[in-house]
């Protein structure tokens, strides 16, 4: 028995829906998890989570190893209970945050430097287990080797290859019975690099899987590709999460090609910018043209923010740099990609995915990841 259960409810094409059961609760799929770096979700509450439809949170590995520490989390009674979270909670192995801090790599494990003291930190695929059993996620993901692309193949390869070893690893030493550990696909952009490590991969028996090594410079034309290499080289009775990825058109077009959970910080860092997501296309609420708006962000959103606050009074607190503004702006871009999501379950449930991806991706315009931000 694994720690969760997944169930494929309904296909349309490749497009899929279907329901995860956890130890904290159910996740219908296709997924959105805000990203809850520090067990924050960066200027909301638990219950702005709840209230926007949230499932499910992602936690970092890293962040929480650091401060406050994994023991410290475990003693209060696990990640759940330390930030008041009652739904279930993902945890990266903080592999793609390492990545970030140019370690020093070898076959046992990394080693770099904590962005918060200069310490020297030392991670292995050994206690990179042990630390998410600690912080209690009902997922945890093993350390992986990514690297950043373009890259050479040899590089590619050879940190596909370290992946493979390092899940091995982590396997060997998982032991919290309810807690799920998913497997990372890497490969880069490379087709045959891609297919060897989803089979290999799957071949091990994770719970689910990662796909990893994307997001990190290739064109969606490239991720694409990789994406339709591997779907059909995993079990189609696990969940398919594809790492780091957030923006609409994109996660739609994961969804198109089989893909069941996405996570990406970038709604809510957006929303600390001043940048709405909205139906009709993104903007800044910066603009000297709303400052006596008193229409909300988005028509077609009923959002607590939208409900209740005009433009202009949201232009007004992020001009002035209140708090309140990051919090409002959160909510709304957080609501409104979760509602698109929810509306791709839909869709495939009635069989009509296509034409719904096709009117969500025509009415926002050039997505706001590829410079169509307005």
């Amino acid at each position: 028995m694994t720690a969760i259960t997944f169930t494929v409810d309904a296909t349309d094409g490749a497009a899929r829906t279907g329901t995860m059961v956890t130890p904290h609760g159910l996740v219908p799929t296709p997924a959105f998890m805000p990203v809850g770096t520090r067990a924050t979700v960066r200027a909301v509450g638990v219950d702005d989570l709840e209230a926007v439809g949230t499932a499910m949170v992602l936690a970092n590995t890293y962040h929480l190893m650091l401060r406050p520490g994994s023991q410290v989390i475990a003693s209060v009674g696990g990640v759940h209970r330390f930030m008041g979270w009652t739904g279930p909670v993902l945890t990266d192995s903080g592999g793609f945050q390492v990545f970030s801090l140019d370690p020093r790599i070898d076959e046992e494990g990394v080693t770099f430097r904590s962005t918060y003291d200069g310490s020297t930190v030392r991670m292995t695929p050994e206690s990179a287990v042990a630390i998410q059993e600690e912080i209690g996620s009902d997922i945890a993901m093993i350390l992986d080797h990514l690297v950043a692309l373009p890259a050479p193949a040899a590089v590619v390869a050879d940190a596909m290859e370290r992946t493979l070893r390092w899940s091995e690893r982590a396997l060997a030493v998982h032991r919290r019975t309810d807690q799920a550990l998913f497997g990372i696909v890497q490969g880069g952009v490379d087709l045959d690099l891609r297919a060897e490590s989803a089979r290999r991969t799957a071949e091990l028996g994770f719970a689910g899987f990662g796909i990893g090594g994307l997001s990190v410079g290739e064109s969606p034309e490239e991720r694409g590709i990789a994406l339709d290499a591997v779907a059909g080289l995993l079990p189609a009775s696990r969940p398919r999460y594809v790492m780091g990825l957030g923006d609409v058109a994109g996660m739609l077009d994961a969804v198109a090609r089989g893909f069941d959970l996405f996570d990406c910080v970038w709604p809510t860092r957006l929303a600390r910018h001043g940048k709405v997501l909205t139906s009709r296309g993104d903007f800044s609420i910066r603009r000297s043209e709303f400052s006596i708006d008193q229409g909300p962000l988005d028509p077609a959103c009923d959002c607590f923010t939208c409900r209740r606050h005009s433009r202009a009074y949201l232009r007004h607190l992020q001009v002035t740099d209140e708090l309140l503004g990051h919090r409002l702006l959160s909510i709304h871009n957080l609501a409104y990609t979760l509602g698109v999501v929810g509306g791709a379950r839909a869709a495939v449930a009635s069989g009509g995915f296509a034409a719904f991806r096709r009117e969500v991706v025509a009415g926002r315009g050039s997505d706001v990841r590829t410079g169509g931000l307005r």
